[in-house]
């Protein structure tokens, strides 16, 4: 004998139970990805959506357009020097007759990758800082002091005092080029990690008394497990925010160093460099700051709009409505 087949109006779910007859034979919709419904709300953010677009743009604009553009962009030519825009020189050329096209292209490359690598530095050390206070009670009341303490310090002028420092011993040591790119994304890197380790910080003494957390420190799970395992999948939607808006906030720190005359030597590229050098002749050609600070402003705006995205989207209050 079968007890008859249960449904309930409009519901798709079909569920056919059999106490003697065989198993018991459940039919229900497929299980959508997390990830499924978090791309399904991140679309719904035009802004968001927009904005990647206009990052991923520019990122292939200054990854492979060198590729497609001939010119290099530290050849001089004392004959085209100050020109407008032309197809044969899209931007113009320099003082120095060097295709700004090109520069902006090669500069960009830099940029992008002093602010991602900062961004990944400050990401570890926030992310270590951050689970360590939380987790740990008896390493919470140190590291937050010293969160506390970098907080409490002008960062800029911190910034030019060890691009002071240690501008010199690096540069021989690893060559100017590379000297330069390690002490930026070093004094970067080791000067933003304070917001990520409150945030972190936050949300793992929020999890700490979770029952999933609990049960398994009943049963002997060492800490190791427990924050790689439970801890950090967890916290990874403020990570992945934070990643986001680290990467702006890492480019426009190199672009201040750079404006100041601090950053990467004047044949070495940045937009911060190329709005330095563009300053002496703005009144005479102000598109030469325009295209590199155009370029700063539509990355850090984009960026800020993927943060925004991401950050609502990665929300289960907010995803499910």
């Amino acid at each position: 004998m079968t007890d008859p087949v249960v449904s309930s109006g409009n519901d798709p779910q079909t569920v056919t139970a059999s106490h003697q007859m065989g198993p018991e034979a459940v039919a229900v919709p497929a299980a959508r990805s997390q990830w499924r419904d978090v791309w399904d709300q991140f679309r719904t953010h035009k802004g968001a959506l927009i904005g990647a677009f206009v990052f991923l743009g520019i990122c292939l604009f200054v990854a492979i357009g060198p590729w497609f553009w001939p010119l290099d962009p530290t050849e001089t030519n004392m004959r085209a020097r100050n020109e407008g825009m032309s197809w044969a020189h899209p931007m113009g050329t320099d003082r120095l007759g060097r295709d700004t096209f090109a520069r902006v292209m090669a500069g960009g490359r830099i940029s992008m990758a002093v602010g991602l690598v900062a961004m990944l530095l400050s990401l570890f050390l926030g992310t270590l800082i951050g689970v360590l206070a939380g987790y740990f009670k008896r390493l919470d009341g140190p590291l937050m002091r010293l969160t506390d303490m970098f907080l409490a310090l002008p960062i800029l002028p911190l910034l030019l005092v060890l691009v002071v420092l240690f501008r010199e011993p690096l540069s021989a040591a690893f060559g100017i080029e590379t000297g330069i790119f390690v002490l930026m994304v070093t004094a970067i890197g080791i000067t933003s990690w304070m917001q990520t380790a409150r945030i972190v910080r936050g949300d793992v003494l929020a999890l700490k008394e979770r029952e999933f957390i609990l049960a398994a420190r009943s049963i002997g799970t060492p800490p190791r497990r427990i924050i790689t395992r439970h801890m950090l999948p967890n916290v990874l939607s403020p990570i992945m925010v934070s990643a986001t808006l680290g990467i702006a906030t890492a480019i426009i720190t190199e672009s201040t160093l750079s404006f100041l005359g601090l950053g990467f030597p004047p044949d070495f590229p940045t937009w911060g460099r190329l709005l330095f050098d563009a300053v002496s002749f703005l009144q005479s050609y102000p598109m030469r700051a325009v295209w590199p600070g155009l370029m700063i402003s539509l990355v850090v705006l984009s960026i800020n709009y993927v943060g925004d995205g991401l950050r609502d989207a990665l929300d289960p209050r907010i995803r499910g409505r």
